[in-house]
């Protein structure tokens, strides 16, 4: 495979070099099937690590995709894409460019986000040129745009601003990446469904979920004249430098759209289990998340929800995110617990057990998380 030439808006992207920092780490290639083929540059085989340990071992060859469940990419390069707001501003900056966003392939989409994705991977060459974090701007005038664009109103939102600001996001709400004191941070606005409370109320939850000894970037409620504030969340997928850290979700790795509820908690153990060499910190930090869904009502704990992170060839989970009050359809969890919907403490403490923790010590820590949910739950009105 070869360096791809130069594209600009509007062509299609047959070929794509994968970075982290300045170091290659392989090439993407459009097969005639339309299937995005990998091969790991020579120089990362050397001193790279596997981006995605099930899919894409550290070994020479090209790796062949599937046509699903990402149209054709492996998850891991999936995970660059946005999806939910970040889908639908992207959608509309290629239509003003003059694109059908049917007609445009992940691969183009790669190409688009460019360095702006989630992570540390980055796509050359880079068809839209992203901006860096703004330093704090207008946080109510933002929440505005976005409802415009939401909304579909004529006229509506300044599309460029609110794309360099979050167009490679994931997530059905609004976001913003922003600079608070140097640092990259992540600020969430509602979306159209969300209650006006949203922000407050999860950022109540990370609180609660630090009580309950869940490891959390660090969080901040931002002020707003409109609404009891905005969510804000420290992005734990760059360094002290604002370097990227390689990040891969649980849809990305098991190669599984997080809109399947296909899998259970036991096989986010066990993921755990094979790439971080069977640390046991790693599994209590899993248990006390799923514990934390389970009993503060977080059903849309779907595959895109959970992350590993890897610095320096080591794989650990990522600090827990998106906790909030959520209902998912048919009123069950995303991912089961030992098969079941709607888990009980019985049923975290079985699933502990099966996985090697000590069931005694498990259930201690699934009481102290229930208790702990329980008082959060009145605190913000669900209980």
């Amino acid at each position: 495979m070869t360096k791809a030439a130069t594209v600009v808006w509007g062509d299609g992207v047959d070929q794509l070099g994968a970075f982290i920092g300045k170091r290659r780490v392989g090439t993407l290639a459009l097969t005639p099937e339309g299937l995005a083929a990998f091969e790991y540059d020579g120089g990362w085989l050397r001193g790279g690590f596997s981006i995605s340990p099930y899919s894409l071992p550290l070994r020479a060859g090209v790796f062949m995709p599937e046509v699903e469940p990402f149209g054709g990419l492996f998850g891991v390069f999936q995970d660059s894409l946005p999806d939910g707001w970040g889908a639908l501003l992207l959608d509309r900056m290629i239509r003003e460019h003059g694109g059908d966003p049917a007609r445009v392939s992940p691969m183009t989409r790669l190409a688009i986000v460019g360095s702006g994705g989630r992570g540390a991977l980055k796509y050359e060459p880079e068809i839209a040129q992203n901006a860096p974090e703004q330093a704090m701007p207008d946080l109510d005038r933002l929440a505005d745009e976005c409802r415009r664009i939401l909304d579909d109103t004529p006229a509506s939102g300044d599309l460029d601003e609110l794309y360099k600001l979050g167009g490679s996001s994931a997530g059905a709400c609004p976001k913003a990446y922003v600079r608070v004191d140097g640092a990259p941070w992540l600020v969430k606005f509602p979306s159209s469904v969300d209650p006006p409370d949203v922000g407050a109320m999860e950022y109540a939850y990370s609180l609660a979920a630090g009580d309950c000894g869940i490891r959390m970037a660090p969080t901040q409620l931002f002020e707003s004249r409109m609404c009891a504030g905005y969510f804000g969340s420290a992005r734990f997928d760059r360094d002290a430098n604002g370097a990227g850290i390689h990040m891969v979700t649980a849809s990305g790795m098991l190669e599984v759209s997080r809109r399947l509820s296909l899998i259970d908690y036991g096989h986010l153990f066990q993921v755990t289990r094979d790439i971080t060499g069977d640390d046991p910190e790693q599994a209590w930090e899993l248990y006390r998340v799923t514990c934390f869904n389970v009993f503060a009502h977080n059903q849309d704990d779907h595959l895109d929800n959970f992350a590993w992170l890897c610095a320096d060839g080591r794989w650990e989970l990522s600090p827990a995110y998106d906790l909030t009050y959520s209902t998912s359809f048919g009123g069950e969890h995303s991912t089961t617990v030992g098969g079941h919907g709607n888990p009980g403490i019985d049923d975290v403490v079985d699933l502990a057990g099966n996985v090697g923790l000590p069931r005694s010590e498990a259930l201690r820590v699934a009481g102290e998380i229930e208790a702990r949910c329980k008082a959060l739950l009145v605190e913000v009105g669900r209980g």
